[in-house]
C-alpha cells in the first residue's frame, strides 16, 4: 500500500522560501495525479497546486499562482513544492495527497474529494 510522507516545512521570515517534498513508497506513483492542500488554523483545508501524473501539467490556487512551483520526480517516488516569496497568510500545514489513477494524463484534480490518500502533513509558518 502506498503511503505519502512529507517533509521540508519550518519557519520563514516573509519573502522567504521553502521547499517541500512528498515521497512515496510503492512502485506504481507515476499512475498518480498528486497535489497540494494546505489547512491554516481555524480554516477549512484549501487547494494549493496539483500536477499530472508525467508532470507535464500543473495547476495552482490563484493565492499562489507565480509564486509557488510544483514538480515531481517520478523515478525518486517525489513531489515538491517549491514556494517562494512567502507571506504570512501562506501559514498552514501543508498537506500531499495522492488521485486514484484515471484515463485522463491531463488530469489534476483540486477538489479534496478527487484524492485518495493523504500524508501526515508538514507545518509551514511565515512570520511577518
Amino acid at each position: 500500500q502506498v503511503q505519502l510522507v512529507e517533509s521540508g516545512g519550518g519557519l520563514v521570515q516573509a519573502g522567504g522560501s521553502l521547499r517541500l517534498s512528498c515521497s512515496a513508497s510503492g512502485d506504481t506513483f507515476s499512475r498518480f495525479a498528486m497535489g497540494w492542500f494546505r489547512q491554516a488554523p481555524g480554516k477549512e483545508r484549501e487547494f494549493v497546486s496539483a500536477i499530472s501524473r508525467g508532470g507535464d501539467y500543473t495547476r495552482y490556487a490563484d493565492s499562489v499562482k507565480g509564486r509557488f512551483t510544483c514538480s515531481r520526480d517520478n523515478a525518486k517516488n517525489t513531489v515538491y513544492l517549491q514556494m517562494n516569496s512567502l507571506k504570512p497568510e501562506d501559514t498552514a500545514v501543508y498537506y500531499c495527497a495522492l488521485a486514484p489513477a484515471t484515463g485522463n494524463y491531463r488530469d489534476t484534480p483540486a477538489t479534496q474529494n478527487e484524492y485518495a490518500l493523504w500524508g501526515q502533513g508538514t507545518q509551514v509558518t511565515v512570520s511577518s
